[in-house]
């Protein structure tokens, strides 16, 4: 059984409820009519009720009938949800009548929807920016408690088994933090152990990346690397972690041996995390177009509930992938 294929039978037996607040977009609604053929997750759908009807018969979607559907636009719960937006936003000067206006928008529905515990996730993304879809998260779900910063691993699927854990590495931060301290990185690996293990189901073996291995070089920007590596495990005494590596000395036996001798984790590393973002996101894409990798996420980190940002080339698959990983983040959660 593949990796993909263990996350959706483990989503199914947790049945957890996602919100889709782009009900309205062509490959949100054939992706959500697969999730509950499937029985991946139990649905909300976000959208106008009759041109979710429309397709569902234009499409011959057989299974929307199982989602729950709500219209933002005609929502008979609309003061409700109102009333609890204002109250987390009043003191930053938030209005009663911006909170009902908001209450119509999916985006901010969608979390307030989490928040009362209706819902357990969100996907979106698919029509809407990173910063949309993250910012009612922000505001309504925030971070989980002790964490301050928001990332994003991918899921590397390598056809070259040789590579991390059977050909799968998971690379953060590659989709939200442009240039953590060495606070915010040593918590990003930490959150990417906590994703390894709740969704990947194998022991994280951490390299904190650089152009530096062991000293080798001396810059304001190893030095992060170095302190980040040493707050990560003080933080967790238990992480397998160990850096500042450079990438072959992190995932090639023999330059980990010669580079970084006595490291248990040089050559052996199954999570790579990038000091800036810049390097996290051009490296998970040219490994997945030049090696040929399936890349799959972004899965967003450190937020109380999970909300996942899809890009907006997406594919039906990436959905339907995302859905199922955000119902097992949802099973892992802390709080």
């Amino acid at each position: 059984m593949d990796l993909l294929q263990k996350i959706k039978q483990n989503a199914s037996k947790v049945q957890k409820c996602i919100v889709l607040p782009e009900a309205e977009e062509e490959r949100t609604l054939k992706a959500a009519d697969r999730i509950l053929s499937e029985k991946l997750a139990r649905l909300i759908l976000l959208g106008n009720r009759d041109f979710i009807a429309q397709k569902e018969e234009e499409w011959g979607l057989t299974h929307l009938r199982e989602a729950v559907i709500i219209d933002p636009k005609n929502n008979p719960e609309k003061d409700f949800y109102a009333d609890m937006l204002w109250g987390i936003r009043k003191n930053k000067g938030m209005t009663l009548e911006q909170a009902l206006k908001l209450t119509e928008d999916p985006l901010y529905l969608a979390t307030l929807l989490i928040k009362n515990r209706e819902a357990d996730g969100e996907v979106a993304g698919a029509k809407n920016a990173t910063g949309d879809v993250l910012r009612p998260a922000f505001q309504i779900i925030k971070t989980l408690p002790g964490v301050k910063v928001v990332s994003g691993a991918f899921i590397m699927l390598l056809k070259d088994k040789q590579w991390g854990e059977d050909g799968v590495l998971i690379f953060a931060d590659c989709a939200a933090h442009p240039n953590p301290t060495e606070e915010e990185l040593a918590e990003i690996a930490i959150v990417t152990a906590q994703t390894t293990k709740a969704i990947v189901g194998i022991e994280p073996r951490i390299a904190m990346l650089s152009f530096s291995t062991k000293g080798s070089a001396k810059h304001d920007m190893v030095t992060k690397v170095v302190n980040a590596t040493r707050i990560a495990k003080e933080r967790n005494p238990d992480l397998q972690i160990d850096g500042e590596l450079q990438a072959d000395a992190a995932i090639v036996p023999e330059v980990g041996a010669s580079k970084a001798p006595g490291s248990a984790i040089a050559g052996k590393a199954n999570v790579l995390i990038f000091p800036t973002l810049e390097t996290g996101n051009i490296a998970y894409k040219l490994v997945q177009r030049l090696a040929g990798a399936e890349a799959i996420g972004p899965i967003m980190q450190g937020m109380a509930a999970p909300v996942n940002d899809l890009s907006r080339g997406c594919s039906i698959d990436d959905i339907v992938n995302v859905t199922a990983i955000t119902a097992m983040q949802a099973a892992n959660a802390r709080v």
